[in-house]
């Protein structure tokens, strides 16, 4: 048998993106220790981070992970979780969120930006493309506004800014904020320990209380005795490590804020070579968010050729190729069942969304200079796992599971799909329970 190694903590932290890099720093620098497992590597400082290569090693089943119905999930794994390969966006946490739910995040948001200089790109940098469908959307009379990013130019490595459709792969020239850098801070303070290639198989849990987990690390079993055990691995993640302790609802219904691209050609070069999502609309009323996106051009072609074979001859438009990214707020159903195991139905009430969005997509790409006669919508991917394990169902307000100091920190716990960039709110999320947890400490 391979080796036992054991260790002691505070607090167990499994997930290292936004959730569980913001509950390890915020309890590390309260000199608790913290140990913060993630199963996938750190990938930051390989020669392909950031390229398509990169991305298939890091994305889970090499980028091809499909839903029994056929929809698309990218899930990073790897340090930093899903901010190594999202388009940098940030959004304040929906107002029902505190009025339907209890849950008041605006001070550990407000902290955040500040923080992080949470803005939009300046005008110069969000791309003439962009800009371009933005105002001829302004013009048919629906107010698309800049978009807050996690993307600060000043941070620039040499080589300067460099911000396109492939930076989705994971951020090169180092403008990106990735919650990495986070677990770094943790891990300065010298109070957090950050085992990458650790894979949780059980929460340990003695009297209905969780006292730590046991899993496997580089080859060796790993057991981690632990005053808390936090989970944040995701949408998927999360609910199948609660399974595996008796939580048999997890993973039952999931959201995904389902999204589409849709494309047209024009006579100027497209939006692919801008920063993406650099301006948004949301309809609240129907359930869905518009921005501006094109898809890396290797993604581009991976997507004409699920399309179907006769949209693959239009891969080499892709330099002149408008894009609207439709973001739906799409109902709860399926189930995570295990990780080759998950079923997310389309729902007539999803499709209303799409239609109603699609419409309009169509309009102000027309609007903005594309060829009505190259308009085509992209196959549907899920871009948020979330709510496999909602706040009001298998966690209360604290985010506590009903076994007690097992808790859940990421998409996971959403109530319902956000429609939104769901960064900011996980890190509000974290901060808040980081603030509970250590107060329960202190008691």
């Amino acid at each position: 048998m391979p080796t036992l190694i054991k260790r002691e903590a505070d607090v167990v932290v499994v997930g290292s993106g936004p959730g569980g890099a913001t509950v390890a720093r915020q309890l590390a620098r309260a000199g608790k220790k913290v140990i913060l497992l993630e199963r996938g590597k750190d990938y930051r400082r390989w020669a392909l981070y950031g390229t398509y290569p990169g991305a298939m090693t890091y994305a889970d089943h090499l980028g091809l992970l499909f839903t029994k119905e056929g929809l698309s999930i990218i899930r990073p794994l790897m340090a930093g979780g899903a901010t190594s390969m999202y388009c940098g966006c940030a959004a304040r946490p929906p107002a029902w969120l505190k009025e339907k739910y209890g849950i008041d995040l605006d001070r550990q948001v407000d902290e955040t930006m500040a923080e992080l200089k949470i803005a939009p790109l300046p005008p110069e940098l969000r791309g003439a493309a962009s800009t371009r469908l933005a105002e001829a959307a302004n013009a048919l009379g629906y107010e698309w506004t800049p978009l807050l990013k996690f993307v600060n130019p000043i941070r620039v490595r040499e080589g300067g800014f460099d911000c396109g459709a492939k930076c989705m792969l994971g951020c090169r020239c180092g403008a990106k904020w990735n919650a990495a850098e986070w677990v770094d801070e943790a891990v300065a303070t010298g109070c957090c320990e950050f085992l990458t290639e650790a894979r949780v198989d059980e929460v340990m849990v003695e009297n209905r209380r969780a006292v730590g987990v046991r899993g496997r690390w580089k080859g060796q079993r790993i057991e981690i005795g632990a005053k808390v055990v936090a989970l944040a691995a995701g949408g998927i993640g999360s609910p199948l490590i609660l399974k595996r302790v008796g939580l048999a609802r997890a993973g039952q219904g999931i959201g995904m804020d389902t999204t589409v691209m849709v494309y047209g050609a024009s006579k100027f070069p497209g939006n692919g070579y801008e920063p993406p999502m650099t301006y948004e609309w949301a309809n609240d009323e129907v359930g869905y968010l518009l921005s501006t996106l094109v898809d890396p051009w290797l993604n581009y072609l991976i997507m004409t050729a699920l399309k179907g074979p006769r949209y693959v001859s239009l891969w080499p438009r892709w330099g002149r190729t408008l894009g609207v990214m439709i973001k739906l707020k799409d109902d709860l159903s399926g189930a995570v069942e295990s990780e080759r195991d998950i079923s997310k139905p389309f729902t007539p009430q999803d499709q209303k969304k799409l239609d109603h969005a699609a419409a309009l997509a169509k309009k102000i790409l027309v609007k903005a200079g594309a060829d009505p006669d190259t308009l085509f919508i992209t196959p549907m991917r899920g871009t948020h796992p979330c709510a496999t394990v909602r706040i009001g169902d298998l966690l209360d307000r604290d985010l506590q599971t009903e076994i007690e100091n097992l808790y859940v920190c990421d998409a996971s716990a959403f109530p319902e799909p956000l429609a939104r960039p769901t960064v900011l709110t996980i890190i509000g999320l974290g901060k808040r329970l980081s603030e509970l947890l250590l107060r329960g400490m202190q008691e």
